[in-house]
């Protein structure tokens, strides 16, 4: 497999990293097959998150006696040094090591005071004097805060949505990360699975050869497809192009990625998934869509209390209420003619 030095980290990767997000969804031994079979073919980064549930020890569980084979990047949305601290004694416990590789802050509203001696930075400061992180970094989903926080070289890595999807304006952050020589790991390269051809982003990602992709994996088929496309990576041609010109077209303006910022609903309203509903049922094959049950998830979106908790925390500034109701509006339109 292809590899990339990771900015001044050094750390040379692999070019297609795991994202450790959707193996909180599967059994610990289906996880532990996948891990190792990513492993075997080839991978050597993985990515998750003290957030993400039980990830991180099926990680430990599955790769502890490949450790010095793998480089292993968590995170803490900690609110301060104290916490913070607590986070990391608690992965290195689950993963099973004594260092992380890289230690980031898990999307913050806001970049850290780096001064405040009790603040997160700090926190990070500490604990990699101590031996416990080896390289700090910073994950974001606003474009500001991340070009902020390349411009202030403090963070050894910078983590953001960047795919196929992303605009011109994404693309000045990468710019930015390699000129400062900053590790850029990308998340969201499926665009939370509005992009259905994944040979395209895989294509357009490898035109940058500063930017780590971290495919997020739950299926034994979806390792296998990438595994393939490092076999045999797919070109960036001018059909490819005309693909991602059309994706583009079809998904102009401002659209739900699914990052699942806005959770918990009080309501129950499937989020994640209603605020794209519109996009799914021609992205992808509507049947799933169309059950009693589904159905009556949607119109939970009619019971919505409007606290405006998805919408005070969604990192796009999407007005996520009144999104969820046109897209009932869209489903129930779709519904009456091909449940029929």
């Amino acid at each position: 497999m292809e590899t990339l030095r990771l900015g001044r980290t050094n750390i040379i990767a692999s070019r297609s990293g795991f994202g450790a997000l959707p193996i909180q969804r599967i059994g610990m031994d289906d996880a532990a097959a996948l891990l190792q079979k990513a492993y075997d073919g080839g991978i050597n980064f993985f990515d998750t998150a003290r957030a993400y549930s039980d990830s991180e020890e099926k990680i430990g569980r599955a790769l502890s006696g490949v450790r010095n084979h793998i480089y292993i990047a968590t995170k803490t949305m900690a609110k301060d040094k104290k916490s913070l601290l607590s986070d990391l004694e608690t992965s290195l416990r689950l993963l099973k090591t004594d260092t992380i590789d890289i230690f980031q802050l898990h999307n913050p509203s806001v970049l850290p005071d780096y001064d405040d001696p009790d603040g997160l930075y700090q926190g990070l400061v500490e604990a990699k004097q101590k031996g416990y992180v080896r390289f700090i970094g910073i994950t974001n989903h606003r474009l500001n805060l991340a070009l902020q926080a390349a411009r202030d070289k403090r963070y050894d890595t910078i983590q953001f949505p960047l795919s196929s999807l992303s605009a011109d304006e994404d693309l000045e952050l990468v710019r930015l990360c390699k000129e400062n020589d900053i590790g850029f790991i990308a998340m969201k390269a499926m665009s939370g699975g509005l992009i259905t051809n994944a040979a395209t982003t895989f294509a357009y990602l490898r035109q940058f050869d500063n930017v780590l992709p971290i495919w997020g994996m739950q299926r034994e088929s979806e390792l296998d497809e990438f595994l393939a496309y490092e076999k045999q990576p797919p070109v960036l041609d001018e059909a490819m192009r005309e693909i991602i010109a059309k994706d583009r077209k079809e998904l102009a303006g401002s659209f739900c990625r699914g990052c699942g910022y806005c959770q918990p609903c009080p309501a129950q309203i499937p989020i994640e998934t209603a605020a794209r509903i519109s996009f799914l049922l021609t992205r992808s094959p509507y049947q799933n869509y169309m059950t009693d049950e589904f159905k009556e998830k949607m119109e939970r979106i009619n019971d919505c209390i409007h606290c405006d908790h998805c919408k005070n925390h969604c990192p796009y500034g999407l007005d996520t209420p009144a999104l969820l109701q046109y897209m009932l509006g869209e489903y129930n339109k779709f519904y009456a003619v091909h449940k029929a």
